[in-house]
């Protein structure tokens, strides 16, 4: 039996939406941050949620006018898969956008991690998609060996 929970929730665009398997509907990643940073524990990781919605007139909108970085506030149903290892799924029934992406600001995937790039830093922040922090590429250059270095335990 697959527990479900309607709730709402905030949290970053991660993955620009792409269609869905049928029509009116779309797919998207969410990372959704911690609420309460100073009651919780240091090291709880963020969570990368698997949103789809079967909402034709959400989808529209979020193949139209949403993009990687935007800060929406999603309500629907979390569903927790049979396999407790498997990550829940957000089943999406409404949205709206809470902050767009600043436009000097960019979230990149590589593969199971997330960057930063921000227009006004070199610096790139580096963390896993579950929200465990790897460190700071001094450039852009370099966040393969930074990863490469976490994934082996190196410098």
């Amino acid at each position: 039996m697959n527990p479900r929970t309607h709730l709402a929730i905030d949290g970053y665009v991660d993955a620009v939406p792409t269609p869905g398997t049928g029509w009116g509907t779309a797919t998207f990643g969410l990372l959704h941050c911690p609420a309460d940073a100073d009651r919780i524990a240091s090291n709880t990781p963020d969570t990368v949620y698997t949103c789809t919605t079967g909402d034709p007139r959400i989808a529209d909108v979020l193949l139209r006018e949403i993009r990687t970085g935007d800060l929406l506030r999603v309500a629907g149903i979390l569903v927790q898969p049979d396999d407790l290892k498997a990550p829940a799924r957000f089943i999406v029934d409404g949205l709206e956008v809470l902050e767009p992406a600043p436009y000097d600001l960019l979230l990149g995937r590589f593969g199971g991690y997330v960057v930063m790039f921000d227009a006004d830093r070199d610096q790139v922040p580096v963390f896993t998609t579950s929200g465990r922090w790897v460190g700071e590429a001094a450039s852009p250059d370099v966040i393969g060996s930074l990863i490469d270095d976490f994934e082996t335990g190196g410098p």
